[in-house]
């Protein structure tokens, strides 16, 4: 690993790259120590100290949304716009029409998603501002007669959008995915308040998330690097004057195709009714105010209920993200067309069926390897209350291990495609 990135260091290209991104994410990081106007510190830092939903979804925002920043809601509204975007496209036939077009289709879906960020973001600033202001948070109070109100939602808007915008940003001109670098960044700006709280601990605490963590990276880096190759066989073949001789490859296919995508979709699924229960837990009506309290509980980070949740989840959206970027029926159309073909296995349909085959039993294990590393912070921290932060600390790990994985691999397939452009020169 550490070769590769002293050669992608030496390569310029690379390097820019490499850089640009940096700056994004420092860019990113100034941004989040930008407080929001009109907002009781004393009272947001205890309000936080109360509400493990709303600690969830600071993961994602580096603590931004703890101080709540003019970028406190950091990716959320995007991510769960991109969820209804996958959802929709997977049940109206127009949108799975467009997703089959290529990159034309493609780009129209992402901007049909980045359309759908902005009300999801502003639905989201009102009710966390709403969720505040019930706490006794928001100076002066919080209601869209409001003008300074106004303001405080359209700069939360204003900061999704921005940010949204440096992701697309890094992975137009960057290395990697860049809604994961933005996440990954947050996580690691808490890095060193984590530090310090675990060094505050006992032997015996910090002895646990050492083993824990070097668990947790050993599991997601066997699942990322895991694959089932699938020998492909070339027959010859006649084009134009031209004859091209056959020979035999294989399909490589992922244990975990989704990457981090997953654990990302089922906290931002588990966090929402947690936003909802939060802002209405301060009702002045008995019953929805009993029915808000109970749902904050039952899905409280710390619980059993969350961490079969957060597990279930998490292998659904493994299934769905899978189904949603590999396409048996796609490959076997490429393989029949460039005359390939699986040895004992007719091209066409059988093909399509043995891949969705293939792909679904690979894939149950690449999910539940998923969700049983995801949830397990959790359940230690429900065994031992005094590791309770590691329900967040070890989400966050998956997450940041998953990136650096991701971004290492992407570097070499980048110093591989420059090696092989030197050599054709």
């Amino acid at each position: 690993m550490f070769e590769s990135l002293l050669n992608a260091f030496r390569a310029p290209d690379i390097r820019r790259r490499i850089v640009f991104v940096l700056g994004i994410l420092v860019v990113y990081r100034l941004l989040a120590q930008v407080p929001l106007p009109g907002i009781d510190r004393e009272q947001l830092a205890q309000f936080f100290q109360d509400n493990t939903a709303f600690g969830i979804l600071d993961l994602f925002a580096g603590g931004g949304l703890s101080s709540l920043s003019i970028v406190g809601l950091a990716m959320n509204p995007y991510i769960n716009a991109s969820i209804i975007m996958q959802l929709m496209t997977g049940v109206i036939p127009s949108l799975q029409a467009l997703s089959r077009e290529g990159e034309y289709g493609r780009q129209r879906l992402n901007q049909y998603t980045r359309y759908l960020t902005v009300p999801m973001a502003l639905l989201q600033a009102f009710g966390i501002l709403s969720a505040l202001n019930a706490d006794g948070v928001i100076i002066g109070g919080f209601g869209l007669g409001n003008g300074l109100s106004w303001v405080q939602m359209i700069t939360l808007v204003a900061g999704a959008v921005l940010l949204m915008w440096l992701g697309e940003l890094i992975t137009e001109k960057g290395i990697g995915n860049g809604i994961s670098f933005i996440i990954f960044a947050g996580i690691v700006s808490r890095a060193p308040a984590g530090a310090v709280a675990l060094l505050q601990g006992g032997v015996r605490d910090i002895a646990l998330f050492v083993i824990i963590a070097v668990a947790a990276v050993m599991v997601i880096i066997y699942i990322q690097e895991g694959q089932r190759r699938i020998p492909i066989q070339y027959a010859s073949r006649v084009r134009g004057r031209r004859m091209y001789q056959g020979g035999q490859t294989f399909l490589p296919l992922r244990v975990n195709l989704a990457g981090v995508i997953p654990i990302i979709f089922a906290i931002s699924i588990l966090a929402f009714p947690g936003q909802l229960a939060a802002y209405f837990s301060f009702s002045e009506v008995e019953g929805v105010r009993a029915v808000a309290q109970a749902i904050g509980a039952f899905l409280s980070s710390t619980t059993i209920q969350y961490s079969i949740l957060y597990f279930l989840l998490t292998v659904g959206f493994t299934y769905f993200y899978t189904a949603f970027t590999f396409k048996p029926d796609e490959t076997a159309e490429q393989l029949r067309k460039n005359g390939g073909f699986i040895p004992g296995i007719r091209p066409g349909r059988p093909t399509q069926e043995y891949l969705a085959r293939v792909v679904s039993r690979i894939t149950l294990a690449g999910a539940l390897f998923l969700g049983t590393v995801a949830v397990a912070p959790v359940i230690v921290g429900v065994l031992d209350p005094s590791l309770s932060g590691l329900a967040i600390g070890g989400t966050g790990l998956l997450i940041v291990v998953s990136v650096v994985v991701e971004t290492m691999k992407q570097i070499e397939a980048q110093l591989m495609m420059r090696n092989y452009e030197g050599f054709i020169r």
